[in-house]
């Protein structure tokens, strides 16, 4: 099946290109941009062999849903979209942190925990707490924002002393992640699931103005639980059912690969990369209630080429 691994366009009034882990981004000028949504997929911050199919289009359009439900609470960086995997909006200057938020002790933190951590970013993990316990307040465990390698934890204070954000900024960074978290979590609810985590980017457009940018509450961004049935499996001690690329990651653990020099990474077979294709599928239909409908991919470099030309 045919997946959209990377662009190398050459675009009218182009002035920059950047490629991501999973999005291809061209600067238009110096005030616009297009966010090219690819079907990559990224795992302990490695680029997988296989792209997967519709990927991009459940990432794009979940994006586009979840940035119109929250432009109350903060502006964003979004215009339009003009095709099922391409967003076009305004250029900014992203601040070199990303905000994790945290409602339940899951994923990297509860990693930490297990090994013996009870801060994580400066926030206090309270002792007697189990994998995907809810931690009583969400709490926010920001990372360095890195193109190549590992995003690291850093606390707030040092993001200050460093001068990575100024205090004033990363007081506003901090508000707007808890708002955005609570209107997800009142989304996700309304819909039957439960916003574990997630991470917000932010920059600064040409005005000064804080800005939401890159996408939000996609499963690349954010760990989906399931609530019917969250309390009772978590009082047996079970798994709990998610719509996350956290399968993704113990898959590649179970294969003895975390990302770490010296491992070799494995090739996802077929029917897994399908598998993946489907989580992504049920978690857009799940998030938006709408039933997602798939784009003609035969061709699918020269019908992005084309949509975004016809708006440039």
């Amino acid at each position: 099946m045919n997946t959209l691994n990377g662009t190398n366009f050459k675009l009218k009034g182009q002035s920059n290109f950047y490629k991501g882990k999973v999005r291809d981004v061209y600067s238009i000028g110096a005030d616009f941009m297009v966010m090219v949504v690819t079907d990559r997929i990224s795992a302990f911050d490695c680029v997988l062999k296989q792209g997967i199919p519709y990927k991009g289009q459940v990432l794009s359009q979940i994006a586009e849903y979840s940035l119109k439900q929250t432009e109350d609470i903060v502006p964003n960086w979004m215009i339009s979209c003009p095709d099922p995997v391409v967003m076009y909006g305004q250029y900014c200057d992203p601040f070199k942190v990303e905000m994790v938020i945290r409602g339940y002790l899951t994923g990297h933190a509860w990693r930490e925990y297990k090994s013996g951590k009870r801060i994580i970013c400066g926030e206090p993990m309270p002792d007697g707490m189990n994998e995907h316990d809810r931690f009583a307040k969400p709490i926010i465990t920001p990372t360095t924002k890195s193109d190549v390698g590992h995003d690291e934890d850093i606390t707030r204070k040092e993001i200050i002393d460093s001068g990575l954000v100024t205090e004033e900024d990363y007081s506003k960074l901090e508000n707007y992640t808890r708002l955005l978290f609570q209107r997800g979590t009142d989304i996700a609810k309304e819909r039957g699931l439960i916003l574990v985590d997630t991470k917000y980017e932010f920059g600064k457009n040409s005005s000064g103005e804080i800005i939401l940018i890159d996408e939000i509450h996609t499963p690349d961004s954010s760990r989906y639980f399931y609530l019917d049935g969250y309390s009772e499996r978590q009082s047996r001690g079970e798994k709990q059912k998610q719509l996350s690329k956290e399968f993704v990651r113990e898959w590649l653990m179970d294969n003895g690969f975390q990302g770490k020099e010296g491992q070799d990474m494995p090739d996802l077979p077929d029917d897994f990369v399908n598998q993946v294709s489907n989580r992504y599928i049920e978690l857009y239909e799940k998030i938006t209630g709408n039933k997602f409908e798939k784009t003609d991919i035969s061709d699918i470099n020269n019908r992005v080429l084309s949509n975004i030309e016809n708006i440039l």
